[in-house]
């Protein structure tokens, strides 16, 4: 579906409602449970505002970023953070990477090429693996169209071992998004696609969903309130 027709809002709800549920049975423990892949940070910071307004009252629910521009300690971090934003950040929004690193938020916002370090370094192993590794359950792959050649092989690859790596007792739930796919080149070379990227899955034509554009109706009568004629002095 287009730009601005509502991508985000399609994998930020259902993950948000999974954690919640996850609350409200008292199983909301630290741990990543979403990650959310993007091809660039300008991409992944945008993203970031929309976090905070859906989860500025909903505390329980924590979100980072990490990626090259994440500072390390948390002193550092919040400076540059006020420094962009001129706002403390919220109660719920890990700002650092040892922060992270200590106790891993719920939704990890970085791009590709960050995770293939952070699958790498043993500093960064608290984010995959440890007593909450067992948690995750969303991994989103944001402009999946971006992926081709080489650089989708390398995906494809890593795809792969992130599922190793997490040994999840729950089955990963895979979500790509893309305005530029469409229904002329095939629901099955579209469902190909995201089986090859996501390997070990299996895509088929009733998992591509594309928007749906609602009309708008024709002749809605409007009233209009006037006011009587008034003097001021």
């Amino acid at each position: 579906t287009g730009t601005g027709s509502g991508k985000t809002e399609c994998y930020l709800i259902p993950i948000i409602n999974y954690l919640m549920r996850q609350k409200e049975s008292g199983n909301l423990t630290p741990g990543v449970r979403a990650v959310l892949l993007y091809p660039m940070n300008a991409l992944a910071n945008d993203q970031m505002k929309r976090i905070r307004e859906l989860l500025m009252n909903y505390e329980a629910i924590s979100f980072g970023t990490f990626t090259g521009e994440t500072q390390e300690d948390q002193k550092r971090a919040y400076s540059h953070y006020y420094r962009l934003y001129h706002q403390e950040p919220l109660n719920n929004e890990m700002i650092s990477r040892e922060v992270m690193r200590k106790s891993p938020p719920h939704i990890l916002l970085t791009n590709y090429s960050m995770l293939e370090y952070l699958l790498l370094r043993p500093k960064d192993t608290p984010l995959f693996d440890g007593a909450y590794s067992d948690n995750w359950k969303f991994i989103v792959l944001d402009e999946a169209h971006s992926y081709r050649g080489a650089k989708a092989i390398e995906m494809a690859m890593q795809m792969r071992r992130l599922v190793q790596r997490v040994s999840n007792k729950n089955k990963i739930q895979f979500i790509a998004t893309s305005a530029t796919l469409s229904s002329e080149q095939g629901l099955s070379k579209t469902a190909e696609f995201a089986s090859k990227l996501f390997t070990g899955s299996i895509f088929t034509e009733e998992d591509i969903i594309f928007s749906e554009k609602e009309a708008l109706r024709e002749n809605i009568s409007t009233s209009f309130w006037v006011p009587e004629k008034t003097t001021i002095y």
